[in-house]
């Protein structure tokens, strides 16, 4: 179903962290959510999945099934915060584009790679 929306898209079906080879789409939930109280007891139901964890993105998939869950389509970077390299990553370009840091931030950067 299309929606009014630039950048909108209904979900249709979710795989918890897929091998390149399973990977239905090229798009990744990145781990932000706007949902309805309607997921406390679509959790519950759901049964544990990979790691013996119950998922959010399961109930994600039963929530599509029921009502409508969307996710926006967003041009940019993304950044892994869950490793310490991405983290990093994002934390510094963060700071450079700050008006506050960016130009000290930088200053000593360069500093740093001078030795």
């Amino acid at each position: 179903m299309p929606t009014k929306y630039e950048g909108i898209v209904r979900l249709i079906d979710m795989i918890e962290k897929p091998s390149v080879d399973e990977a239905p789409s090229r798009l990744a939930a990145l781990g932000r959510y706007i949902l309805t109280p309607d997921i406390f007891e679509i959790l519950r139901r759901v049964q544990p999945g990979k790691g013996g964890e119950i998922q959010l993105t399961d109930a994600l998939r039963l929530m599509a099934d029921r009502e409508g869950v969307y996710a926006y389509t967003f041009t940019g970077t993304s950044y892994d915060a869950g490793n310490k390299l991405g983290f990093l990553k994002a934390t510094v370009e963060y700071a450079l584009r700050r008006d506050d840091l960016g130009h000290d931030f930088k200053a000593y950067l360069q500093d740093l790679l001078k030795g």
